[in-house]
C-alpha cells in the first residue's frame, strides 16, 4: 500500500486481499491529514475509485482506531445514491471494505420489500446505504432512526439533482444531526451542487483531481460516421469487430432497449437489457448475467449509466447521441475502470455530425472519426483471430489427444479443420454490408484551415440528376436541399448548383459521390411520397429555368410568407355565437325602423289620392 499509516490497519489488510497494490488518486487525496474530520466536496473522473474513497474517508469517524465496530445499535454513516443499481453495488463494495470490522451495511432501495428492510433496520446496522424516496419514506415511518449519524455522504450528487430528488435530499439532510459530516461525491460540480454545499456543509474543503480535468487516457474514443439507415447495422459490426468479453449499447428510450435486445439475440449475441420498466430483481439478474459471463452484451438506457460497475467492460458503444457532455463521460466511463483499457464507440449519422463534435468538445474529449469496420475488414479480422487463437497452442492431456488422432486418421486433416471452421462460423453472429458514409476527420486546429480551402475550391466534375418537383410544387432549395442529403445519404458539400424548372428541379452531385449517391436513392426506393429521383441524362445548358444558388442569400421564410399572403384575399374573421346574435338583432332593428318610415310614406300618400277620387266605372 502507498501510505498505509493514513489508513486503518484492519481496512488496510481489507485492501490487500482484494488486490490493491496501491490507492488511486482521489482516494489518497480524501484520506490526508488535513482532510481528516472536516467536510468534503469531491469531484473525480468515473472509474477512479470513489466508493472505496469515502468509505476511507468515514472511516477515522465511524471507526476511530478501534479494528472492530460495536453494537450496531444506530446507524453511524448514511450514504445517499441516485439508482437502485449503484446503492446495492456501494453496499457490496463496503461490505468487503469492512468486513474484518465487523461492520453491517444494510441497503434501502426502491423496489426491494420495504417490510424486510425494516425488519433489518430493526436488527442494526452500522452503515445504511439506500436511494433518496426509500430513505425518506422509511425515515417518515420511523423505520430509520437518524440521531445517531456522525457522517451523510452523497454519491454522484450531481445526478440525484437531475433526477429531481432536491426535495428528497433536502428533507434528509435537514433530518440529520447538526453536528455531522457531509461528504459530497460526483463526476462534476455544477452550481447546483455548489450551492447545496453552502448551505449544508460547513467550511468543506474542494477536492479535483488532476485526472478529472484532463480525458480518461484508458478511454479510446472514436466517433463513427454512418448513414442513418445503417446505424443498428453499425452497432452489430462494432461489435463483431472488437468481439469484446463484455460490452453495453446505450440507447434513448425502453422501445429501443427491447428492439435492440430482441434484434440481436435473434442474431445470435448473448443479450440482456437493462431499463426503467424492469423490476429491481430483473435488473439485478441482468447485471450479474453480466459479470458472471453469460451475457455478453447489455442494451441500456441512461440509468445505467451512473455507478454502475461492470468488471472488464471492454467497449462502451452510444447507439444514440446523449442528450449532453456530462452524459457522455458518465457513460464512456462504464469502462476504463481501474486502470483497465477500455473502447468507447459513437454510432454518428453523418447527419447528426456537428452534434457530436459539440459533445465531444463540451466534455473536451478528442475522438479519431472513421468510419463504421465494414464486412470485409470483420472478415480480415476473424481470419486473423483464428490464425492466432489461443486454443491451437494450448496444451492438452493424452485422452484428447487420442481422439485427435483418431479424428485426423479417420476424417482427414482437412475435412476436420474444416469441420471446426464450419462450427465457429455457426457459433459467430454475422456480419452487415453497410452503405458508404462520408467520414470528416476535422479537428479544432484543421478546421479553419479547412473551411478558407472549401471557400477557394471550385465545385469540380459532377453529375446531374432530377427531381419530380418544380415551382409548380412551390418547391425552394431551402426544403429540396435537406430532402436531397437524406435521400442520398450526402450533405451539402458534395451537392452544386440546384436548377428549379416548372414541373421538374435538376442538380448536381460530385463525380466521386455520384455513385454512392445512387446506391443510397436506390435503397430508399428511389424516393419518398410524390417525389422521385433520377438520374438526368441530358444536358443541364438545355434549360431555361430559374437558377438558384446554394451561396446566393434568400430572404426569410417568414418575409416570403408575408409577401404571398398579400396577394391572398383575407379571410373572413369567425363570429362567437354571442356575436352572431347580436348582429342578427341589430339587423332585424334596422329592417323595424325602415318598415315604419315605409308606412309613414305610405300613409302620407294615401291621404293625396283620397282627395283625388277617380270616375266611377259606369255600368255597361
Amino acid at each position: 500500500m502507498s501510505d498505509p499509516h493514513n489508513i486503518n490497519p484492519v481496512l488496510a489488510r481489507a485492501l490487500e486481499k482484494k488486490g490493491y497494490a496501491s490507492l488511486t488518486e482521489v482516494q489518497d487525496a480524501v484520506i490526508a491529514p488535513e482532510t481528516d474530520g472536516s467536510d468534503l466536496l469531491v469531484s473525480a473522473q468515473t472509474g477512479s475509485g470513489k466508493t472505496v474513497a469515502f468509505g476511507l474517508a468515514i472511516a477515522p469517524t465511524i471507526l476511530g482506531n478501534q479494528e472492530t465496530f460495536g453494537p450496531a445499535v444506530l446507524p453511524q454513516a448514511l450514504v445517499v445514491a441516485p439508482t437502485r443499481e449503484l446503492a446495492i453495488q456501494v453496499q457490496r463494495e463496503l461490505t468487503w471494505l469492512f468486513a474484518e470490522a465487523k461492520g453491517k451495511i444494510a441497503s434501502c432501495v426502491g423496489g426491494m420489500d420495504p417490510r424486510a428492510e425494516r425488519r433489518a433496520l430493526a436488527r442494526g446496522a452500522h452503515i445504511v446505504v439506500g436511494t433518496p424516496g426509500r430513505l425518506r419514506d422509511h425515515i417518515e415511518r420511523g423505520g430509520l432512526d437518524m440521531s445517531g449519524l456522525r457522517a451523510v455522504i452523497l454519491d454522484e450528487a450531481d445526478e440525484m439533482l437531475d433526477f429531481g430528488f432536491r426535495e428528497d435530499l433536502e428533507f434528509i439532510l435537514d433530518t440529520a444531526p447538526k453536528e455531522r459530516r457531509t461528504l459530497m461525491f460526483s463526476a462534476t460540480v455544477p452550481r447546483t451542487i455548489g450551492n447545496m454545499a453552502k448551505r449544508y456543509q460547513k467550511d468543506a474543503q474542494r477536492i479535483s483531481t488532476v485526472s478529472e480535468r484532463e480525458q480518461h487516457s484508458d478511454i479510446e474514443y472514436r466517433a463513427l460516421s454512418v448513414a442513418p439507415s445503417d446505424k443498428e447495422n453499425a452497432i452489430i459490426n462494432v461489435l463483431r469487430y472488437y468481439d469484446a468479453e463484455s460490452a453495453i449499447v446505450f440507447c434513448k428510450t425502453r422501445q429501443d432497449v427491447n428492439r435492440l435486445s430482441s434484434r440481436f439475440g435473434n442474431r445470435g449475441f448473448s443479450v440482456v437489457s437493462l431499463s426503467g420498466e424492469l423490476s429491481q430483481n430483473e435488473r439485478t439478474h441482468a447485471l450479474q448475467a453480466m459479470r458472471d459471463g453469460r451475457a455478453r452484451v447489455c442494451i441500456a438506457t441512461d440509468v445505467a449509466a451512473r455507478g454502475i460497475d461492470l468488471p472488464g467492460l471492454e467497449l462502451v458503444i452510444h447507439a444514440d447521441l446523449p442528450t449532453n457532455s456530462d452524459v457522455l463521460k458518465h457513460r464512456s466511463g462504464r469502462t476504463g475502470r481501474a486502470g483497465k483499457k477500455g473502447i468507447c464507440a459513437l454510432i454518428v449519422p453523418h447527419t447528426m455530425r456537428k452534434r457530436a463534435q459539440r459533445l465531444l468538445q463540451g466534455a473536451r474529449l478528442e475522438a479519431e472519426w472513421a468510419s463504421a469496420p465494414s464486412l470485409q475488414e470483420i472478415q480480415a479480422m476473424d481470419t486473423e483471430r483464428l490464425l492466432t487463437d489461443p486454443l491451437l497452442t494450448q496444451s492438452y492431456d493424452e485422452k484428447a489427444l487420442k481422439l485427435a488422432q483418431e479424428l485426423l486418421e479417420r476424417h482427414g486433416a482437412e475435412q476436420v479443420a474444416a469441420a471446426f471452421l464450419q462450427q465457429r462460423q455457426t457459433d459467430t453472429p454475422s456480419a452487415e454490408e453497410l452503405l458508404d458514409a462520408p467520414v470528416h476527420k476535422e479537428t479544432r486546429a484543421k478546421r479553419e484551415k479547412q473551411q478558407q480551402q472549401r471557400e477557394r475550391e471550385p465545385f469540380g466534375d459532377s453529375v446531374w440528376f432530377k427531381m419530380t418537383a418544380g415551382r409548380k410544387e412551390r418547391a425552394e432549395p431551402s426544403w429540396l436541399l435537406p430532402i436531397i442529403c437524406r435521400l442520398g445519404h450526402v450533405t451539402k458539400r458534395e451537392v452544386g448548383a440546384i436548377k428549379i424548372g416548372e414541373t421538374e428541379t435538376r442538380f448536381e452531385i460530385k463525380a466521386k459521390d455520384a455513385g454512392r449517391f445512387i446506391d443510397a436513392v436506390a435503397a430508399s426506393g428511389g424516393g419518398e411520397k410524390s417525389i422521385r429521383i433520377t438520374q438526368d441524362a441530358g444536358e443541364a445548358a438545355e434549360w431555361v429555368p430559374e437558377v438558384t444558388s446554394l451561396e446566393r442569400p434568400k430572404p426569410p421564410a417568414k418575409r416570403q410568407d408575408r409577401e404571398r399572403s398579400k396577394s391572398k384575399p383575407r379571410k373572413k374573421e369567425k363570429w362567437t355565437r354571442a356575436q352572431k346574435n347580436a348582429a342578427k338583432k341589430q339587423r332585424a332593428k334596422e329592417q323595424s325602423n325602415t318598415k315604419k318610415k315605409a308606412r309613414k310614406s305610405d300613409a302620407g300618400s294615401g291621404g293625396m289620392d283620397a282627395l283625388i277620387r277617380k270616375p266611377k266605372r259606369k255600368p255597361s
